[in-house]
């Protein structure tokens, strides 16, 4: 192994080691800022200078795509302006390694005389920045990964994982689930994933391969291909699915050998297929597929008669995935 991807091996461990250490200092003071943050009536204002900067920038995105309204407010612009951003029911939360005053400051006077609620992710709990705060988050390192121990690695690291802490602890107190999480990114492929549903891919109708019970393995194969679904479905006398046959079960069938033509559908379907409701949403889809290995799927009504079929392609051409 090279020395240069031996050194780069240490830095991701004293990053990790970095965290861990950080997630046993956790006490009371974290619960306090989820208690804030939860009651807040106004917005979560995120500041910093340089790399903690960056990284309020990365927790604000986080707050705003888990229904926490949020905003980055530069120290250095709320200066010439921008300070009329902040309202008095708002949380300010401040990122610093040093924990020095510097420009944030103005953005501390701004809050105090307006009421907001100030939380610290700090790096030093020794600070100017901590003395003033209301809350304070340990996220201080013993060393930075830098061998001169100077670039913001570890630190800035651990700030982040603060915030995506933060971030998942209050989405859990809220119970935001996979449909507001839809709601909030109806654009993404993983939004898509949860507000499309099954019904607008299956197939339906002429283009659902039907069989009979007594139709024979030569008549199911000749459905199968027309249909271009790589299985054909059996009606039961209640109108849900009897059975299903996949390609993956004609093979099956031919390593056995043997006059399998003359079998009907009754002796070589599968019965009591996976199913899934027609209304289901694709992400709900998926999963039955991947818990199951399976690439095909019958979709029933609400009284579990058969409506359709869904394959996984019909989802991967539709690029959800």
């Amino acid at each position: 192994m090279s020395d240069l991807r031996k050194h780069a091996q240490e830095v991701i461990r004293i990053e990790a080691a970095a965290i861990a250490e950080m997630a046993d200092r956790l006490d009371e003071n974290f619960d306090m800022a989820v208690e804030a943050i939860l009651n807040c009536n106004g917005r979560v204002i995120l500041a910093g200078m340089g790399k903690s900067g960056l990284i309020g920038r990365k927790i604000t995105a986080t707050f705003n795509s888990t229904g926490i309204s949020s905003f980055f407010l530069h120290p250095a612009e709320a200066l010439h302006g921008d300070l009329g951003l902040m309202q008095p029911d708002d949380i300010l939360m401040l990122i610093s390694k040093s924990g020095r005053l510097g420009e944030s400051a103005t953005l501390i006077a701004a809050a105090r005389r307006l009421g907001v609620s100030i939380i610290f992710l700090g790096g030093t709990m020794e600070s100017d920045l901590a003395e003033r705060a209301d809350i304070v988050l340990d996220c201080s390192v013993e060393r930075e990964a830098c061998p001169n121990n100077l670039v913001p690695t570890s630190s800035s690291t651990a700030a982040l994982v603060m915030g995506d802490a933060l971030a998942m602890a209050l989405l859990k107190a809220r119970d935001f689930g996979p449909n507001d999480f839809a709601d909030l990114h109806p654009g993404g492929s993983i939004g898509q994933r949860l507000l499309k549903r099954v019904c607008e891919f299956h197939h339906t109708d002429q283009a659902l391969p039907l069989v009979k019970p007594d139709a024979t393995v030569q008549e199911m194969i000749l459905e199968m291909t027309s249909k271009r679904l790589g299985c054909v479905l059996m009606v039961n006398d209640q109108g849900g699915v009897g059975g299903i046959f996949t390609d993956g079960d004609l093979r099956r069938l031919v390593e056995k050998g043997g006059e399998f033509y003359k079998l009907t559908a009754a002796e070589v379907m599968r019965p009591a297929p996976k199913s899934i409701p027609h209304d289901a949403l694709i992400d709900r889809a998926l999963a039955v597929m991947e818990q199951h290995s399976i690439t095909q799927l019958a979709t029933v009504d609400q009284k579990g008669k058969l409506v359709g079929v869904i394959h996984l392609h019909d989802i991967l051409k539709s690029k959800l995935v």
